[in-house]
């Protein structure tokens, strides 16, 4: 290795380093999450993702998952973005195969797990981008690298994220519910894709508008387990809705999306 490369790689610790000293951890929980997800080859992701603009600073948790974390990520400019980061060590690989194999997009026979992941993570990026497309009220993904994710902010001018529906039930929930249902339809209609995982917990409540996330287990819709998928979302929804006293049943809302 001759001087040049040697700077080269010296420099590039040094801005890892600086990298990892930004990540500000306020208390027990946060330190814990860094712990798990700050390995060398996520801070080099984060690194080649601040040298292109996406991200400059990591504050903070938006949502903290078994296979993933959300963090509050700031550009340069101050701008807010969501940053999610999968961890390798707790990733369930059976399932992420589960939910690949039979996607006509991707054709991903390893079982190396950092590949399955990166696979993993460009579905989502690449759903979300179908979804935004179909007009689906999802957040706007920026781009994706390896086991992250930077995507659109969704919360207050101050910083805040928006909760979702389990944690803050709408104020109307017939209203919201009929929001929700007009995505959904945009969802599996026009994007012709089923979301697989659908709650009150992948639906964050912005100001009284749905916002649905969570889309990377997210098939196509003439996948062998869509329509198994899509009728476990249709449960979950009369459910859940239910309970918040919507007038609603399994049958309408089959008919009003199993079109």
């Amino acid at each position: 290795m001759d001087r040049e490369d040697n700077a080269k790689v010296a420099k590039a610790d040094k801005d890892l380093a600086k990298l990892e000293a930004r990540k500000r951890t306020h208390d027990a929980d946060d330190r814990k999450v860094a712990n798990e997800i700050f390995d060398d080859r996520t801070l080099r992701t984060l690194y080649k993702l601040a040298n292109q603009g996406y991200v400059d600073v990591l504050n903070g948790a938006i949502s903290t998952g078994k296979e993933a974390n959300v963090l509050k990520g700031f550009k340069s400019d101050g701008s807010v973005v969501a940053v999610k980061i999968y961890r390798i060590a707790t990733s369930d690989f059976k399932k992420m195969q589960y939910y690949i194999a039979g996607d006509p997009r991707f054709s991903v026979k390893t079982n190396n797990k950092r590949q399955l992941i990166g696979s993993w993570v460009n579905k989502e990026f690449r759903n979300l981008n179908r979804l935004k497309d179909a007009g689906v009220n999802v957040p706007e993904a920026f781009t994706s690298l390896n086991n992250v994710l930077v995507m659109e902010f969704i919360g207050d001018e101050d910083g805040n994220p928006s909760p979702t529906a389990k944690y803050l039930p709408p104020e109307d929930p017939t209203d919201f519910y009929e929001q929700l249902v007009d995505q959904l339809d945009k969802f599996v209609n026009v994007a012709n894709l089923v979301h697989g995982d659908l709650s009150t917990y992948n639906v964050i409540n912005h100001n009284e508008k749905p916002v649905i996330i969570d889309v990377s287990q997210s098939v196509v819709k003439d996948h062998i387990i869509a329509k198994e998928l899509l009728e476990r979302d249709i449960k979950n929804l009369v459910r859940e809705f239910s309970k918040m006293g919507v007038d609603t049943s399994i049958e309408d809302l089959t008919n009003r999306i199993m079109k």
